[in-house]
């Protein structure tokens, strides 16, 4: 990307942020067709091979970024650290759970391995590498806006019951933690 294409998007986060918030959430769309799709043709409920790689794919390289950019945060001190370590760790635990209810086997198999080995490759790169702060924070900004999708569509309950309040009352104690630092 040229420096002012780099810049573009350092200044407009929030329109990264969309984008990777769209990209991921067509991912899950062809994820949940494909199952269904599978159903339908009595192929069981599972997503097509096709899907299940694309799928993985995405994923992995969401989890390679994250490593790469675990190297290069901005975080101030070891408690930020640890929340941080604390939230994407949870993350990923549901992310898992989430790519093994539409992969099964194949998930089992291999998926979680790349996976987990995806993380540490992006670290490592980010170990050897270094890149402008401008593609840092667009870089953040694609994960971002992947992390919320991720978070709407695994972390809050869709068909079960659920409360606005409980809700609320966690993001105000998030909120408040995060002033605290």
């Amino acid at each position: 990307m040229g420096a002012s294409l780099v810049g573009f998007f350092e200044h407009h986060v929030y329109l990264v942020a969309l984008v990777g918030f769209a990209v991921f959430y067509g991912l899950e769309r062809f994820a949940i067709t494909s199952r269904q799709q599978n159903r339908q043709n009595k192929g069981g409920d599972v997503t097509s091979p096709r899907a299940a790689i694309l799928h993985i794919a995405s994923f992995a390289l969401y989890n390679a970024l994250i490593g790469y950019l675990l190297v290069h945060q901005q975080l101030s001190g070891s408690g930020e650290l640890i929340l941080f370590s604390v939230a994407i760790a949870l993350h990923f635990v549901v992310n898992d759970y989430g790519l093994r209810v539409h992969h099964k086997t194949a998930y089992d198999r291999i998926g979680r391995w790349l996976l987990a080995a995806a993380v540490i490759l992006g670290w490592g790169v980010g170990q050897l590498t270094s890149i402008h702060d401008a593609a840092i924070a667009t870089l953040f900004a694609f994960l971002s806006g992947g992390i919320i999708l991720n978070v709407l569509k695994e972390e809050l309950p869709e068909e079960r019951e659920s409360r606005f309040w409980a809700f609320g009352l966690g993001a105000i104690l998030y909120t408040l933690l995060l002033i605290d630092y």
